[in-house]
């Protein structure tokens, strides 16, 4: 395991550290311009080239790697995600020739990087963070970090100011899709597909029916009714100006401050009324135990993890608010399962109209399983192209959502599936919920010390696999069935779609941006 003090002279060991960033993760970090920046004449570039490089050795090396975001060849303090490279197609003209424009692209995208490396940086062992200390700082986190974003600004600047290196960052900003074409080629996709529909269809008809059908308890069963954090409210008209001043920006990505933020969250969270049979159906807070190999939900603390999205629609971007729970585990139906394993959940989404005005709801579980569509009137489902492709599946509409006004998701026992949702008003429960930062997932204190994400480098929860991965392999999709981290939830079986996706909600739904209810 490579380990640098501070003090060493890195120039000394460049062949060693490249070495092991070559062995550690290819030859992607090596492409142009970052392979000049290593054999720069100017020291200050030269030495923050070879910082990045013994960060990625580490990082590689721990298996600590952040797979939320797509890292970009030859600029290894930028990543990506859908959004950003989906606005890149049209801004590419713009942004060639503006520095503006393109500046603040590259702004959202060195934000995404050293936001994943200051987790994965917590996360490398603690002896590799004491080795980046200075005199002042005991723990060495913060010069590690201050490090990088100085780092990442020096090469960031060096790189705008060469016209070649700003055609390579547009040509190379992209985010892989989740679905493995090896495995739909061996798989024999072309015909494995016809199953997977009919699968889907069937799936799809027992939901219709279920959401038709009396609600009704298991036997023994009780219903647990959880409400958010009480707050003073958040109209309508101040939601508007808040989003309109926070789209004043060059790629119109309205992007509230942190206190407006927690003000969105709590006044669009959902409430959740949940079929209680055991503590399977109890969610709580995602930790790593002293000895495990997987992370358990602690039902102790009932904390819903929040973070902002965001979705294109024309030409304007439009803030989403993502509310994902987590329960300890979805048991077993029957014997043979093959749904059942540890750790499960739900993800919830609003979109919001730039007047503050939900428009959809729509909804995962972790897995990028069960992708259901909730929309209100001022979202008109578009026709389906046909074929087999998975397209946009809704089994309830909802009508237009008051500013007093939530969603109440009722969940079924076991299954965890939503069976109904219904709108409340007010203070709907004496139970309440804890928000908090989704981000916390990306760096959990380890009962045994240190710290761990909850995800692997690759984007999977270590242990949530599914014995269905096995049967379902040739859609393509990596351990199906088993939960993931944001940014890597493939949603279909057929066809290709990520939850994520920049124009998901523009191909499948006519949206009323700007009706005055």
């Amino acid at each position: 395991m490579l380990s640098l003090p501070a003090s060493a002279d890195l120039r000394c060991v460049r062949w060693l550290v490249a070495a092991a960033a070559a062995l550690a993760c290819g030859c992607a970090t090596l492409d142009a311009p970052f392979s000049g920046h290593l054999e720069s004449a100017a020291p200050q570039v030269r030495e923050c080239a070879e910082w990045f490089q013994m960060l990625d050795a580490r990082v590689d090396a721990a298996g600590v790697r952040d797979a939320q975001d797509a890292r970009l060849a030859g600029f290894p303090y930028l990543r990506a995600n859908r959004l950003l490279t989906s606005l890149i197609t049209s801004l590419r003209p713009a942004a060639e020739a503006s520095d503006a424009a393109l500046r603040a692209l590259v702004e959202r995208m060195q934000a995404l990087d050293f936001e994943a490396r200051r987790y994965e940086i917590m996360n490398l062992p603690a002896g590799q963070i004491a080795d980046m200390r200075d005199a002042s700082d005991r723990v060495g986190l913060r010069m590690a970090l201050d490090r990088t974003q100085s780092c990442a600004q020096l090469l960031r600047d060096v790189d705008l100011a060469q016209p070649e290196a700003r055609q390579a960052l547009l040509q190379r900003a992209a985010v892989p899709d989740d679905y493995r074409t090896l495995y739909r080629v061996l798989g024999l996709y072309p015909v494995a597909q016809f199953a997977f529909a009919a699968g889907v269809r069937r799936y799809e008809e027992e939901t219709r029916r279920a959401f038709l059908t009396d609600l009704s308890l298991p036997p023994g069963a009780s219903l647990l009714r959880l409400a958010p954090p009480p707050g003073d409210g958040l109209s309508r008209g101040r939601a508007a100006r808040i989003l309109a001043r926070a789209a004043g920006n060059a790629l119109g990505i309205p992007q509230p401050d942190e206190p407006e933020l927690q003000e969105f969250f709590a006044a669009y969270a959902p409430s959740f009324e949940i079929a209680v049979s055991a503590d399977y159906d109890r969610i709580g807070a995602p930790r790593w135990l002293r000895d495990g190999v997987a992370p358990e939900a602690d039902g102790a603390q009932q904390v819903v993890y929040v973070h902002p999205a965001w979705t294109r629609y024309r030409d304007r971007v439009l803030l989403q608010l993502v509310y994902t729970i987590w329960f300890p585990e979805r048991p077993p139906q029957s014997d043979g399962d093959i749904l059942a394993g540890k750790l499960d959940g739900i993800t919830w989404r609003v979109t919001l109209a730039p007047d503050g005005t939900p428009l959809l709801y729509d909804t995962i579980h972790p897995c990028g399983c069960y992708h259901l569509f909730f929309p209100t009137p001022r979202a008109q489902a578009l026709p389906a192209p046909g074929g087999l492709e998975e397209w946009m599946f809704s089994p309830q509409s909802l009508p237009g959502i008051a500013e007093t006004e939530r969603p109440l998701l009722r969940i079924a026992s076991g299954t965890h599936y939503i069976e109904r949702v219904s709108i409340v008003r007010g203070s709907d429960s004496v139970a309440r919920y804890e928000l908090r930062p989704y981000g916390e997932l990306r760096s959990l204190q380890r009962l045994a010390g240190g710290r761990a994400s909850m995800f692997g480098a690759d984007g999977l929860v270590p242990g949530s696999e599914r014995p269905e991965r096995r049967l379902f392999w040739p859609s393509g999709i990596a351990s199906a069935g088993a939960m993931r981290q944001w940014g890597r939830h493939a949603t279909a079986f057929v066809g290709r779609r990520h939850f994520d996706d920049a124009d998901l909600l523009e191909k499948r739904f006519r949206l009323d941006l700007d009706r005055l209810d």
